[in-house]
């Protein structure tokens, strides 16, 4: 065998391989496939394959999916990711979107903690008798707000 399809070989993946190497089940890796998420590739024996550029693009679609990407914008991004260049504006456009809902999210669970560490705080004062104890959560969070 040449040192070329030596290196070759290195470069390609079995899906339990590549499940392994990226932390995912094989049954996720299928379902992404069967979704159009992943391109299938499949070798001279009908065995599917992965290679190095897999791991970037699958990397990628699980940062989107970290994002609170739904499945739908996951298969736009992905269509329109396979329409070229001329789509950058649309794929832009799209994960401005994404980007503004995840940062929303990210505001409504910091106030949602903001409120529970008052309710930890108010507790602790109840605890220690440096809260009054006719003092209401509600009266006391009014502080804050």
């Amino acid at each position: 065998m040449s040192l070329t399809a030596k290196s070759e070989l290195k470069q390609t993946f079995t899906i339990g391989e590549f499940a392994q190497k990226v932390g995912l089940s094989t049954y996720t890796l299928r379902f992404y496939e069967q979704e159009g998420l992943i391109i299938l590739q499949r070798d001279s024996a009908n065995r599917r394959y992965y290679t190095e550029k897999d791991f970037g693009w699958l990397g990628f679609l699980l940062h989107l999916k970290g994002t609170g990407m739904t499945m739908n914008e996951m298969h736009l991004y992905v269509q329109l990711r396979a329409q070229g260049d001329k789509t950058i504006p649309a794929r832009k456009q799209l994960l401005e979107h994404v980007r503004q809902r995840a940062l929303d999210q990210i505001n409504e669970i910091q106030h949602s903690l903001e409120i529970v560490n008052h309710k930890i705080d108010w507790y602790n004062g109840k605890l220690n008798c440096t809260i009054a104890a006719s003092e209401s959560f509600a009266n006391y969070l009014q502080k804050f707000l």
